[in-house]
């Protein structure tokens, strides 16, 4: 059974680095979001601080094209010209850019590789919690590959088919190995295991809105 949801806590985002920027031009910065950072602000005025906001900061009119979750690392691009809000927004909105994801997962997969597809819905008696719905869910399909087996953990690739809320990490519990860390899905000692979310955002290829030429970005994980 899950732990409960978290009903309050004290938001303390990581401040050094304040911005970590991996390439900048004229058109698109790429960043490095650490783990504990929202990456828009929250309803809540403590939630203001944010990747967004950093952004904007130091890049006047820079966008958020797509998110993390907040306990989530890696590489993130945002758009800082009108062309690059529109050319990254279709990118994102049909799929047309690929990720790929680091995680330490809890237990030994019986294969190297495979596919989760089991639909998802948001659980609404336990927001922000999402769960598998056979009927009512939409579609959902995450490959994941073994890069290394430690004792009792498992170090996989994840690559997501489609961009479901918190989808790597309801699919890494579905089929029986949460994450490391993961307060929302792990338990015991798979949540125990880790003082973070072992889930790292590796990977971000896309077409540049000034060429159309594929960029491919890497930031390596920090665990």
């Amino acid at each position: 059974m899950l732990n409960p949801v978290p009903t309050s806590y004290i938001y303390l985002p990581p401040t050094e680095p304040y911005l970590s920027v991996v390439y900048a031009d004229d058109d698109i910065l790429v960043v490095d979001k650490p783990s504990g950072l929202l990456s828009v602000p929250g309803k809540d005025p403590a939630l203001a601080d944010c990747l967004a906001l950093r952004a904007a900061v130091r890049y006047p009119g820079a966008q958020i094209v797509h998110r993390l979750d907040k306990d989530t690392s890696g590489i993130m691009v945002l758009a800082l010209s009108r062309r690059a809000v529109s050319a990254l927004g279709i990118q994102f909105e049909k799929r047309q850019t690929k990720k790929a994801y680091v995680a330490r997962v809890w237990g030994d997969l019986a294969e190297d590789s495979g596919r989760v597809d089991l639909p998802l819905i948001t659980d609404w008696e336990n927001k922000p919690r999402q769960r598998v719905d056979l009927e009512l869910g939409r579609v959902a399909q995450t490959d994941w590959t073994v890069t290394g087996r430690e004792e009792g953990v498992s170090r996989v690739r994840l690559v997501p088919r489609t961009g479901r809320t918190h989808q790597l990490r309801v699919h890494m519990m579905s089929i029986g190995h949460p994450i490391l860390g993961d307060v929302f899905y792990a338990t015991g000692a798979a949540l125990a295991a880790a003082d973070r979310l072992q889930l790292h955002a590796e990977a971000l290829s896309f077409a540049h809105p000034a060429d159309g030429k594929m960029r491919d970005f890497v930031v390596p994980s920090p665990f």
